[in-house]
């Protein structure tokens, strides 16, 4: 076994293993026991009671966090030249249509969004390959594809993200920086489990979401009492 630093002996001295914190507490604690230098994520990791493997218990949504992740979300819009003007007052970082997917299908994807228009879809649909893996390829159903380009660019770089159950049945997602207040953490968290809950399939058996865990970037892991959270 590796020697712990002095750091993570100091983390590990302050989380009591197999406690169930109040939201607030594990919010302090986790801006207790995050030592890096720079502003970490503030991440949550929420575990479901359901078999992702079958339709009919795949839970994705999108969510409007209240005080938005702290991150600069950096947007890209494919867009014909009439919405280009929307797009960049809006806020969007790039632009463009033809020019952008020969870049992308040479490989960039330095971006957080990708922003498009129905009509153009067939252009973009080809770029499958590339954007798939990386989770970039717009969808109508987290409102990436829209005509309403402007409103589209501004619900996401307000804090709006997509989240999807993994093939452990687990959702993954940042809600916030270490640097936020526990207030602003404390009600990030609310909405987004609180969306999750309202996702709750049909065909789910059982204790739904079992389990919630706050960490920061480089942080261990504190559970989460989810009554905390949704009362």
């Amino acid at each position: 076994m590796g020697k712990l630093t002095k750091n993570s002996k100091l983390a590990s001295e302050k989380v009591e293993t197999g406690k169930l914190y109040s939201i607030d507490e594990a919010a302090k604690l986790v801006k207790e026991i995050t030592f890096t230098k720079f502003d970490a994520s503030m991440d949550m990791d929420v575990r479901l009671g359901v078999d992702p493997r079958k339709a009919n218990q795949m839970v994705r949504g999108v969510v409007t966090l209240p005080h938005g992740t702290g991150k600069n979300v950096r947007v890209l819009v494919l867009c014909t030249p009439d919405k280009e003007e929307e797009a960049r007052a809006a806020g969007a970082d790039h632009v463009g249509l033809d020019d952008y997917v020969a870049k992308i299908k040479g490989g960039w994807t330095d971006i957080d969004v990708i922003i498009t228009m129905p009509t153009v879809m067939a252009k973009v649909g080809a770029l499958g390959r590339v954007l798939g893996p990386r989770g970039l390829m717009p969808n109508p159903k987290s409102g990436t594809v829209t005509m309403d380009i402007a409103k589209a660019v501004t619900e996401v770089k307000a804090g709006k993200i997509d989240f999807k159950v993994d093939k452990y049945g687990i959702i993954h997602s940042s809600i916030g920086k270490v640097s936020f207040d526990v207030d602003r953490i404390h009600e990030n968290a609310k909405e987004f489990v609180g969306m999750i809950n309202k996702l709750k399939p049909s065909a789910a058996k059982g204790t739904y979401i079992k389990s919630v865990y706050l960490s920061s970037t480089m942080s261990l892991g504190i559970q989460v009492d989810v009554k905390s959270i949704l009362d």
